[in-house]
């Protein structure tokens, strides 16, 4: 039997780390969800020629610009809290 890629990686948090995540997480959450949706709607109208290439390269298109607003909502709650970038 293989065994299964754990995907969500695990990082030791301060208290007030924890919070500003869940906080972030929040902001994100109904957006990632949507976000989520449209990759899985975009790889299941690919033909199977497409999948890997073209399709791949859409799908990672798409992985960075959610990594995107990650980004940009991480720094806006950080400017709010008063914590450096």
């Amino acid at each position: 039997m293989a065994t299964q890629k754990k995907l969500v990686s695990t990082v030791e948090l301060s208290a007030d780390q924890e919070a500003l995540a869940e906080r972030i997480y929040e902001k994100l959450k109904a957006t990632a969800e949507q976000e989520l949706m449209g990759m899985v709607r975009l790889m299941v109208s690919k033909p199977d020629h497409e999948l890997f290439g073209r399709g791949e390269f859409e799908l990672r298109d798409k992985l960075n610009e959610l990594g995107a607003k990650v980004l940009e909502t991480s720094a806006n709650e950080r400017v709010k809290k008063g914590l450096p970038r």
